[in-house]
């Protein structure tokens, strides 16, 4: 488990990089991104669940849907009305419980990011000064060496000069020997100095490092989690809404169960009958026959109506061709 926590690999062998720890602050950047973009997704998801439930309000309350029906199958359509507005009922409390969730998931990030700044700036501070002291460490060490390399000059020169009777200028030249052996000396003091501050500040750098290491993983460790519930928990919402859904449509399914065709037949014939006797036929009567058509067996006569007269005898003879016979009737020709 050790090899996989953040404290023990995010290290740099260059006492000045931050490789390790940009590392980790970008992947916590990245985990924040991604609950945003999850907190947006609820959102969008309530916006839009909301939207249908409205819609489907509007639909259920004014949409004409069988308003004629009557008896069983009516009641069965006033039970289909009503659970379509409890469906859209819940799809509009779905989308205020995403929005709920959204505003968790946004005051977790808020907290996180409040966490994470005070860590932030203890280790902004700590790479500050430890910068700091590396410059200082090292412009001390180039101080050092320079006095070094002047106290040497200083000592090939004492030497060049053993051979010279001149007794002041050989003064001159053991009085710089003897400063620049004194600048070494002090060079060389303030040199270790900062070489102790510098590693001070290094281990108190790794130190913090180490602590912000834990605290990011932690709180990572929380992201992940919380994360990992608040998906969860909306896959049990969207599940729910099925399942409330589905309940709602049985109550539909159960109310088609009670309608009965033979009781909705009876009663449309009960409240809008007219009548059980059919009309009589229309009986054929012929316009020169006086006698009336029987009527055909097994059917009732139609109304006695006035009869014209016999037909008048022609005064023209059968040849004339104003007439013709048939049957025994003569047909005005037209």
């Amino acid at each position: 488990m050790t090899g996989s926590l953040f404290k023990g690999n995010f290290w740099s062998s260059d006492i000045l990089s931050t490789i390790g720890y940009d590392s980790i602050i970008q992947y916590l950047n990245n985990g924040r991104k991604n609950c945003k973009e999850f907190e947006d997704f609820l959102k969008e998801r309530a916006s839009i669940e909301e939207k249908y439930g409205k819609d489907l309000l509007s639909l259920s309350r004014k949409k004409p849907c069988g308003q004629s029906e009557t008896n069983t199958l009516k009641r069965a359509l006033e039970v289909f009305k009503q659970q379509v507005d409890n469906v859209a009922q819940s799809h509009i409390q779905l989308a205020q419980t995403l929005r709920e969730e959204a505003r968790k998931m946004e005051e977790f990030r808020e907290k996180q990011k409040l966490q994470r700044k005070k860590t932030e700036l203890i280790m902004d501070a700590v790479h500050k000064q430890r910068s700091l002291q590396f410059k200082k460490t090292m412009d001390a060490k180039k101080n050092y060496e320079q006095k070094c390399r002047d106290k040497d000059e200083a000592e090939q020169a004492v030497h060049r000069s053993a051979n010279l009777v001149n007794p002041k200028q050989q003064e001159k030249l053991f009085v710089k020997l003897a400063t620049s052996k004194t600048a070494v000396e002090d060079s060389d003091k303030a040199y270790l100095l900062h070489v102790n501050m510098l590693d001070k500040v290094r281990e108190e750098w790794q130190s913090e490092h180490i602590k912000a290491c834990e605290v990011f993983e932690a709180q990572e460790c929380e992201r992940i989690n919380f994360f990992r519930n608040a998906l969860w928990l909306h896959m049990n919402q969207l599940s729910q809404q099925c399942v409330t859904s589905d309940d709602m449509y049985e109550e539909v399914r159960k109310s088609l169960e009670m309608c009965s065709i033979e009781k909705d037949i009876e009663y449309f014939v009960n409240q809008r009958k007219t009548g059980q006797t059919p009309p009589a036929p229309i009986m054929y009567e012929n316009f020169y026959c006086p006698q009336k058509n029987a009527a055909p067996p097994g059917k009732a006569t139609g109304p006695n109506l006035p009869r014209r007269g016999p037909l008048p005898v022609p005064k023209s003879l059968p040849d004339d061709p104003d007439y013709s016979l048939l049957d025994n009737y003569s047909l005005i020709y037209q």
